[in-house]
């Protein structure tokens, strides 16, 4: 032996979660692997110990920023062997820094389908599927025409968004002057009545491999606005074959590559059999609190498998938990503009029937004005049980009875510790 030892791989993960949405130290080996971490001040308590450097930037989708952060990382550790990121918002960052570096994995042009949503809708009416109609919202004249043309109510985004910041419903003609349409690339679509449900699992480039259909009570649309949000795992098994048969067809449409998926859809079946519109789709996990109710309830993270397929490897393979339970998560808006102090709690968990888990603030804490847009809210909660049916009264009697107030923040903001945010364990 000369007494030399090979360089460890130099892995870079971008994060912006306060919590453990991701287990990274988990799924890579911290002690094999020099693991680099670029992430927000906010997000530093998820990072591990473990890690072999830990960068902080004030966003983690500022490109100069970040790109700065991985040359300062590369100069003590070595040129990245590979670049991470899981967040829908850092998709396109990570895709850039590898064309840069000559990383291997996800492109630029490879993501623009899952987040480009006029190049997505493209694709999907290419292939003959069925979604609104849409066109880009280039200025006043075309949402005119658009409506006078498909009908009112219709729905006016953003080309490149997330957590459906940006998106307004356009009841009239009077209602098009409101919206600002020269800031960034926007479309039109038809306004779908139907109800939403959000698809999330393992795509392998042909097949699912791994899913599960949920309903959502009230809109993500509506949460922006002070509604809130729920969802419900479909135990219908006539709806869960139409949305199986529609997203592998939307999939496909967009993709011939493995990738972790979070699809939305229409759902129609108040006339005759099920019938399927496609939304929009991420190639990532579903935020709010489906990577814990997958890990939870079913025994699968993918969170790992989105991991390991950024590092090039195969997705775990092992098949999702069959307990007959449903699954379901409640979103409370946060209840003050961020940041803002937390002045009144109440916790759910122990009642009957509540929530087995539970992310809360205490009071005192502050509420930060952070990109993880689902993660830093008014209340988290997850829930367990029998049918649909069952999760759903549960979901709708916590709304009705959780409280938690605030009040603007003002002098220094001392960041909460993640550990303070789960207030009850999940029982696994």
């Amino acid at each position: 032996m000369n007494g030399t030892s090979a360089p460890r791989p130099h892995i870079v993960v971008i994060n912006r979660w306060r919590e453990s949405y991701a287990r990274y130290a988990d799924y890579l080996d911290h002690e094999t692997h020099q693991v680099s971490y670029i992430t927000t001040e906010v997000g530093r308590p998820s990072v591990p110990a473990a890690a072999g450097d830990v960068t902080v930037v004030t966003a983690t989708d500022d490109l100069e920023e970040v790109r700065a952060a991985l040359r300062v990382l590369a100069v003590r550790h070595g040129r990245p062997d590979r670049i991470v990121a899981l967040k829908e918002d850092d998709l396109l960052i990570a895709a850039q820094l590898r064309e840069e570096w000559d990383v291997p994995g996800q492109r630029v042009k490879q993501l623009a389908h899952f987040r480009d949503k006029y190049l997505m809708a493209s694709a999907v009416a290419a292939a003959g599927l069925e979604l609104p109609e849409f066109a880009l919202a280039v200025d006043g004249s075309v949402v005119l025409e658009f409506g006078r043309t498909q009908g009112w109510p219709v729905i006016v985004k953003p080309v490149m968004g997330s957590s459906s910041e940006g998106v307004v419903k356009l009841d009239g003609p009077d209602d098009v002057p409101s919206v600002r349409l020269n800031d960034t690339p926007m479309m039109v679509q038809g306004f779908n009545s139907g109800q939403i449900y959000h698809v999330d699992g393992v795509f392998t480039g042909r097949d699912i491999q791994h899913w599960r259909a949920s309903r959502y009570v009230n809109t993500c649309l509506g949460f922006r606005t002070g509604d809130f949000l729920g969802s419900v795992e479909e135990d219908d098994e006539e709806i869960n074959r139409a949305i199986g048969v529609s997203a592998a067809e939307y999939l496909r449409a967009l993709s011939d590559e493995p990738l972790v998926f979070h699809l939305e859809v229409f759902v129609d079946s108040s006339d005759g059999p099920p019938r399927c519109s496609f939304l929009e789709v991420g190639a990532r996990v579903g935020g709010a609190e489906i990577p814990f109710v997958w890990r939870e309830i079913h025994g699968y993270d993918l969170m790992d498998a989105a991991f390991q397929l950024q590092l090039g490897r195969p997705v775990p393979e092992g098949p999702l938990r069959d307990g007959g339970e449903v699954g379901g998560y409640l979103l409370i808006p946060a209840p003050e503009e961020r940041p803002c102090r937390i002045t009144e709690v109440t916790s759910m968990t122990g009642r009957t029937p509540g929530p087995y888990a539970e992310a809360l603030l205490r009071v005192g804490d502050i509420l930060p004005l952070a990109d993880a847009y689902y993660e830093h809210v008014g209340g988290r909660f997850r829930f367990r049980g029998r049918s649909s049916r069952e999760v759903e009264q549960t979901l709708i009697a916590t709304a009705a009875a959780f409280r938690v107030s605030a009040v603007p923040a003002s002098g220094p903001q001392e960041p909460t510790p993640a550990g303070r945010l789960e207030t009850a364990a999940a029982h696994v």
